[in-house]
């Protein structure tokens, strides 16, 4: 059996996705609301509960060392528009160059260039696989994930299944984040 998805075109899905990003962000249930919201591609909110401590500390340290080694901008939780709704990866790396061109909008319509996911115990391998493809297709150079230990693995976009042990963008970022 073979599953075809015909998806709209991507000017269509930004559109979508910044009304219902808009949306999302007017709504006063969601103001206090601790949990991770993100949207899929129906415009339907996701919720996960809120990170752990060391989930935390290491989405933290690592938007810290890439703006300490890069220079830019560095964010937590950046919301991105994919073509699977509002995603939002837990610390992200602008260029000043590609920053200018997306600060003033309330989700990120082109990707960072890098996108950084730190591993939840809930996390698949299948759902940090489709993350990766969301963000790569939305501009991302690499995707980065930092694993349950600590250990930093790279992808980039040339290769995007391919796990390498070094950053092609950022060589001397540290292979392991402690908390």
């Amino acid at each position: 059996m073979q599953l075809i998805i015909n998806l709209p075109n991507r000017e269509e899905v930004l559109a979508s996705n910044r009304q219902r990003w808009a949306e999302v962000l007017a709504d006063p249930r969601w103001r206090d609301c601790r949990d991770r919201i993100e949207t899929n591609a129906f415009g339907n909110i996701l919720m996960s509960p809120p990170p752990a401590t060391a989930h935390c500390r290491r989405s933290f340290r690592i938007g810290m060392l890439l703006e300490q080694q890069l220079g830019g901008k560095a964010l937590g939780e950046c919301p991105i528009s994919t073509i699977d709704g509002v995603r939002a990866c837990d610390a992200a790396w602008y260029s000043d160059e590609r920053y200018a061109r997306v600060r003033d909008q309330l989700v990120y319509e082109i990707a960072p260039e890098i996108c950084v996911e730190v591993v939840s115990p809930s996390n698949t391998s299948a759902e940090l696989e489709y993350k990766r493809a969301l963000y790569f297709e939305a501009g991302a150079i690499e995707c980065w994930q930092c694993d349950l230990d600590g250990k930093m693995s790279y992808y980039h976009s040339s290769a995007p299944n391919t796990a390498q042990s070094q950053s092609t963008h950022c060589p001397d970022f540290p292979s392991e984040i402690s908390y």
